[in-house]
């Protein structure tokens, strides 16, 4: 085991601890008042201070989640590169990182999807009966 290949390991899984540790302190509790300088920043989570809270519960909810299956896959997927050239090591952690992007930013969706769905354009609920935290 090559310390090359220790050292993309514990980078490839710097991005789904991050994603969990975030997603999880954003399920329990917003960053406080609506900001533009931490936290969950989209003209709609911003527009209200409960489209603000309803955006990080839902985003920290799939963040959660997700980071814990990409910290899984992520181990699994650098497992067959054990003993590999460095080469080899260095690109299937470039591949695994550019995933590891994508499916850290595409939550953003889903959550304005659920925003609109809940929110008018000004951060007023649209119906109680409506507001709900679907995946």
């Amino acid at each position: 085991m090559s310390w090359f290949w220790i050292f993309m390991l514990c980078m490839e899984l710097m991005l789904p601890i991050c994603m969990v540790v975030f997603g999880l302190m954003f399920c329990k509790t917003s960053p406080g008042n609506v900001n533009g300088y931490f936290g969950y920043r989209t003209a709609r989570s911003r527009s209200s201070q409960e489209a603000w809270n309803f955006a990080h519960k839902y985003f920290g909810r799939i963040w959660w989640k997700l980071g814990l299956v990409m910290l899984v896959v992520s181990a699994a997927a650098m497992v067959p590169f054990v003993g590999k050239s460095d080469d080899a090591i260095g690109i299937a952690g470039t591949v695994i990182c550019l995933i590891q992007i994508i499916l850290m930013l595409a939550p953003v969706l889903s959550t304005e999807r659920a925003l609109k769905r809940n929110f008018d354009d000004k951060g007023k609920p649209l119906k109680t009966e409506n507001r709900d935290i679907r995946f």
